[in-house]
């Protein structure tokens, strides 16, 4: 998917490309979460879509939940999703940032080993 060191840059048009795929994965994880969410807040809790899905985002944002739970196996859930909704912020955030490190550390690695071919040219 991404370029080899000894490969040139990506152009602009192959990098906004990536950060979109990247985007739509990290969307895609993220609202597959949402749905999860809701689905174990409606079912075990049994709480109106609405209430299950703003419960469900405010613990996937890292918020916290929003009605109290009623039921052990709502809050046996409620850990487990909130645990499970750290890792998909950090994997998102991943995701996301991994076309610009990318490029970043690709850019960098070119003008370094531009530097040392000149070096290697210059005798003093």
């Amino acid at each position: 998917m991404y370029e080899h060191h000894k490969q040139p840059l990506a152009s602009r048009k192959t990098f906004v490309r990536r950060l979109g795929l990247n985007g739509l994965l990290a969307a895609g994880v993220i609202f597959g979460s949402l749905g999860l969410g809701m689905l174990g807040y409606h079912f075990l809790e049994n709480m109106s879509w609405i209430d299950a899905m703003l419960n469900a985002s405010m613990i996937l944002g890292g918020m916290g939940p929003v009605a109290p739970l009623h039921t052990s196996a709502g809050k046996f859930f409620a850990s487990l999703y909130a645990l499970y909704s750290g890792v998909v912020l950090l994997a998102s955030v991943g995701v996301l940032a991994a076309p610009i490190f990318h490029r970043f550390m690709h850019r960098f690695h070119l003008e370094d080993e531009a530097e040392g071919s000149a070096d290697a040219d210059d005798p003093q």
